[in-house]
């Protein structure tokens, strides 16, 4: 199975050659890796640049816009530029962060599991960051979710659910529009991805409120976005955040801010929500 990678990348001179030297040395080589430098001001075009010579299936996108860092919207808008420097033949496509270092066989991996199961439609790893020199698991969402960071996608599938969106939520939301269609999401524990950089390490308080708005971008509601506020604030062990989580929700709802997704996909969002809750606690 052929797989794109597309890396979107602000100032990640410290970490982008790592990614890079762990995606050519896997043990199954990506057909296509497109970095878009999303307007950085340190060398990260110039350390991509130097590996394009070597690596012909390497390729370098700019691309200009605001340096402030909001989750979601930024990085996506970024991805899709990547997107209009690609071709229809691919199987997998793939949205990577530009501070990782992967296993020399995930993708190998990652590609037994879509070819073991014509209805599987994502698949990804898990993402470790290192505490006092051990490399531990990032603990930020459940292990049947796969992180914003690595996302690999069957092309039928990612085609099905309209791509990415370019908004806080995305990498909820495309999980979510697969469960609608049908398609299985899995996760493989014995991947272990290194994360260089903590999640939301550059987010500042306007990015916080974003996260309650994607709650209400994605239809769930004042309960479900109470529960999943609290629960995200606890993991990351800043029980504070819980209301910025809230405010944005409210300011989203008040301002009656677009939905990511349709009434009827909101509608079967909040029952697989309920679902998911109930079986955790019976």
């Amino acid at each position: 199975m052929n797989y794109y990678i597309i890396i979107p990348a602000h100032n990640e001179a410290q970490f982008i050659g790592l990614t890079l030297d762990s995606l050519v040395s896997q043990t199954v080589l990506p057909t296509k890796i497109i970095v878009v430098d999303d307007n950085s001001t340190d060398a990260t075009s110039e350390i991509v640049q130097s590996y394009i010579g070597k690596y012909p299936y390497i390729s370098l996108v700019n691309k200009k816009s605001e340096a402030i860092h909001l989750p979601g919207s930024k990085v996506i808008q970024a991805f899709h530029e990547g997107e209009k420097h690609i071709d229809d033949n691919y199987d997998i496509i793939v949205k990577v962060d530009a501070d990782l270092i992967f296993p020399s066989n995930y993708f190998q991996t990652i590609i037994k599991h879509f070819q073991s199961d014509e209805t599987i439609g994502m698949v990804g790893g898990f993402a470790y960051i290192e505490k006092n020199g051990d490399w531990i698991l990032e603990n930020l969402t459940d292990k049947d979710h796969i992180r914003g960071a690595f996302k690999a996608y069957r092309k039928e599938t990612f085609k099905q659910i309209g791509g990415l969106k370019p908004a806080m939520g995305w990498d909820t939301v495309d999980e979510l529009l697969c469960k609608f269609y049908n398609w299985k999401v899995v996760t493989d524990e014995t991947l272990h991805v290194k994360h260089l950089k903590p999640t939301g390490a550059n987010y500042n308080k306007t990015a916080r409120y974003k996260q309650g708005e994607a709650f209400y971008s994605l239809g769930y509601g004042v309960l479900i976005t109470s529960i999943a506020s609290l629960k995200l604030a606890m993991r990351k062990k800043r029980p504070l955040l819980f209301v910025d989580y809230i405010h944005g929700f409210l300011k989203a709802k008040f301002s009656k801010k677009e939905l990511l997704v349709t009434k009827e996909q909101a509608k079967f969002i909040r029952n697989y929500r309920w679902k998911k809750m109930k079986e955790k606690l019976f």
